[in-house]
């Protein structure tokens, strides 16, 4: 897989500026394996795009969100703006001996990235992510429980290549009421004019037509052209020298 970058855009959450993974691990045991993640949107074209991807990988206790219940401020920081700076900040709280890092800038329909990180399996055998889904105002992808990707075995081998997300797959955060005006992504929009919505996280991947029309901060006329087994996005995992 050939790491493509993605272009540059001036847009409200400052996608631009992030180009490469920031990792930060401060765990150091035996069972150190490098890790490559490889993130791929295989969206339609036209169709979403996505914020860098959030990643963490860990012993499994920090949980950013839950279906039915409301949006902390950990999760709404990746699902409203995709800049996640209090996820980061609560999962290095929560999991002080975490590696943590963001993988990519905008990741448009068809493009990938990938980056390395050095995890300790023993410590830290489980895979969590978030990523905001684009355009939208709170829409994004990301794993419910923390223990759901069991990454390595007791031995430090990996026991998943890869995580695949539908667009049935997509959470609304339930935090931001539908409005282009105030969505991230969207040509001359303020995407930081939000409108508490007051609600719960809840699967929904359908308001996305909604925007169809639209021209995006990318420049192409947005068309969501997503069903409910639509694939919209990769996750890969390869260890690496």
């Amino acid at each position: 897989m050939h790491e493509r970058a993605s272009p540059h855009f001036s847009i409200p959450f400052r996608l631009a500026g992030v180009a490469a993974a920031l990792a930060f691990c401060s765990a150091a045991g035996a069972a150190q394996v490098k890790v490559m993640v490889t993130i791929e949107n295989l969206a339609p074209t036209n169709s979403v795009s996505f914020a860098p991807l959030h990643v963490g990988f860990s012993s499994g206790s920090f949980d950013a969100f839950n279906i039915g219940q409301t949006a902390g401020a950990a999760i709404i920081s990746v699902a409203e703006l995709g800049g996640g700076a209090e996820w980061q900040a609560a999962f290095a709280a929560a999991e002080p001996n975490s590696t943590r890092g963001v993988i990519g800038g905008a990741l448009l329909p068809g493009q990938s990235n990938s980056a390395t990180f050095l995890v300790d399996t023993m410590t830290n055998p489980f895979f969590t992510f978030a990523s905001m889904v684009l355009p939208s105002n709170d829409s994004f992808i990301g794993n419910d429980s923390p223990m759901q990707y069991q990454l390595f075995d007791a031995a430090g081998k990996l026991l998943i290549a890869s995580i695949n997300q539908k667009a049935s797959d997509i959470w609304d955060a339930g935090s931001e009421i539908f409005d282009p005006n105030a969505a991230a992504f969207v040509a001359g929009s303020d995407a930081t004019a939000r409108t508490p919505e007051n609600s719960v996280v809840a699967f929904n991947f359908d308001d996305l037509k909604k925007f169809d029309g639209v021209t995006t901060a990318a420049g192409y006329v947005f068309e969501s052209g997503l069903g409910a087994d639509s694939d919209v996005y990769r996750i890969s995992f390869q260890a690496v020298p």
